[in-house]
Order: structure tokens, then C-alpha cells, then sequence
């Protein structure tokens, strides 16, 4: 990593006018398509509260398509970074931070449907005393998590990935696909949260304004990757078994997201707006004792077929 230390209004002020421009651009598409209509939420953080700055949270909650979907923008400035923020950068621990992103989870009503993650952001560090610089990185992703898996979806959505990052170079891919299988794992389960995608975090090697057009590539290749397999799927027939089965599966969602989520972290830890920071949460969910699917069932080819590491592209 080669962290940059020339921020200047003129970047934060263009950061967040793209972010803001990506939010309306998915929060459009997804009322489209689902033909629902998103709350928005604009909130200022209280001038007496330590971490100071403003979003707006937008979601659909009971569509036609999405049960529920989030997707908010958040720039808040704080006094110190979070713990979750400075477990791989101890040198900054106690630095005065800037941050911005978009986050969305989508959480769709038919089964055949897979969940989706993105989030795009930057963030700056200033250590404390004297002569320390301050420090900028942008980090994000994406990633599916499916409750019934299909080939077809797996690869189309890794290429989109790859895609989007093949003009920034062709190493990038296999490295942010290793990065986001790894990241994206329930450890106490020993299992994936789904198929994977890209992740990556404390970047800015390619030069602050050169990293930027990568975060916008990622943020614009969102929706032409997850709204094609939208469209296959979501007329699906299916029974209460899927239901089930979908419910238990976003167990595992909510199981990963709460325990291991540095996001999550990192919004609870710096003091955030709670129910922004949650919105990510499936309405409806469910846990059962030790589930046995039947053997040759679509839910235990989950198990065996999509969810352990592979490369589908």
C-alpha cells in the first residue's frame, strides 16, 4: 500500500458528489424495477456529540421484489479512529478521522433471489502531534450471497467484478477475489457467507486520483451486475421449504454482520447513527438446531457446490 497525504477540499467535495450521485442512481433503478417506493432519511449528527457529520439513509421495506433494501451514505469526522479501524494500522491509533461511503444490502423476497452487498468509501487519518501527515485509503467491494446457487450467476457476477477492475490491472481481481473470500467467511461456522465478489481495504497504491476511478468503476459496475440475475430469478415459483430455507439462511447473514463485520464495527465503535448502521438487518429471519438438509437437495448442494472457495471465472 501507498498511502497519499495531499487531501484537498477539491477531492472530498468530488468523493462525495459521486457518492451521493451512485446512491440516487441504484435507489432509481431498484424503485424501477421493484415499483416500491424508498423512505429517505436525511440526519445531522447533534453538535454535541463527538462524532459530527450528516447521511441519508434510504430504504424499501415489504416491495414487491425487495423485502427489504438499504442503501445509505454516511461522512462523518470524529476525534478518534475505532478500534475495528486501527486493528491493522496501530500506528494510527488515537488519529482524528474523515470518512465517507455508500453501503447497501438488498434482501430480496423470492428465495431464487440472491442477496447482495456493496459499499464504496474513503477514508483519512490524521495521527496525533506534530509533523505526522495525514493518511487516505479507499476500500469496498461487492459480493452475493445466494440461498439456492446457480453456475450462471456466480460467473456473470465475477465477471462483472473482474470487469470493473481489469483497466486498473489484471492482478487486481484475483487479488481482491482472494481478499473478499477470506474476509467474507464465518470463522466460528468454518463457512462461507456466500459466493464472493471482491473486497478490499487500505488502498490507494495506484495514486489518490487514479484509486478514486477504480472506487468509481466499482460503485458503477454494481447495478449491470446484480440486476440481469434480478431479472432471471425473481418470478421463480417457490414453496414455504424455500422460504425456510431462505429464512435460515440469512441467519448466517445476520450471524456474520453482527460478529464479524468491520463496517459494522467501525459505524457502532465511532459512535454512528444505529439504525443506519443496521440497515443491512433482514426484517424477517430464523435459526434452527443443528439442520440436516437432505442429501441431494438443492439446499445441501449450497453446502457443497457454491459455497466452498472456488474460481468461477
Amino acid at each position: 500500500m501507498s498511502d497519499q497525504t495531499a487531501s484537498t477540499p477539491d477531492l472530498n467535495l468530488r468523493v462525495r458528489t459521486y457518492l451521493l450521485s451512485l446512491q440516487q442512481r441504484i435507489v432509481k433503478a431498484l424503485s424501477e424495477l421493484d415499483g416500491g417506493t424508498f423512505t429517505v432519511d436525511a440526519w445531522h449528527k447533534a453538535p454535541h456529540e463527538a462524532l459530527q457529520g450528516d447521511g441519508v439513509t434510504q430504504i424499501l421495506e415489504g416491495g414487491s421484489i425487495f423485502e427489504r433494501a438499504g442503501c445509505g451514505f454516511s461522512h462523518v469526522r470524529g476525534p478518534s479512529l475505532p478500534p475495528s479501524a486501527t486493528h491493522n494500522r496501530p500506528e494510527l491509533s488515537g488519529a482524528s478521522f474523515e470518512a465517507m461511503g455508500v453501503s447497501l444490502v438488498f434482501h430480496p423476497l423470492n428465495p431464487y433471489v440472491p442477496i447482495v452487498h456493496m459499499n464504496v468509501r474513503m477514508l483519512w487519518a490524521t495521527p496525533t502531534g506534530e509533523g505526522h501527515a495525514s493518511v487516505g485509503w479507499f476500500g469496498g467491494g461487492m459480493d452475493l450471497t445466494p440461498c439456492y446457487g446457480f453456475k450462471e450467476d456466480a460467473v456473470a457476477f465475477h465477471t462483472s467484478c473482474r470487469d470493473a477492475l481489469a483497466p486498473f490491472g489484471a492482478e487486481l481481481y484475483p487479488r481482491f477475489k482472494k481478499w473478499c473470500d477470506e474476509y467474507f467467511f464465518l470463522k466460528h461456522r468454518g463457512e462461507a457467507r456466500g459466493v464472493g465478489g471482491i473486497f478490499f481495504d487500505d488502498f490507494c497504491e495506484l495514486g489518490l486520483e487514479r484509486s478514486f476511478e477504480m472506487l468509481k468503476s466499482v460503485g458503477d459496475s454494481f447495478l449491470p451486475a446484480y440486476l440481469p440475475i434480478v431479472h432471471k430469478r425473481h418470478a421463480t415459483p417457490y414453496t414455504q421449504r424455500e422460504r425456510a430455507h431462505q429464512l435460515y439462511r440469512r441467519g448466517r447473514y445476520v450471524e456474520f454482520n453482527l460478529v464479524w463485520d468491520r463496517g459494522t464495527h467501525f459505524g457502532l465503535q465511532s459512535g454512528g447513527r444505529t439504525e443506519s448502521i443496521l440497515l443491512s438487518m433482514p426484517p424477517l429471519v430464523s435459526w434452527s438446531y443443528q439442520q440436516q438438509n437432505p442429501v441431494g437437495s438443492p439446499e445441501e448442494a449450497l453446502l457443497t457446490d457454491f459455497l466452498p472457495r472456488r474460481d468461477w471465472i
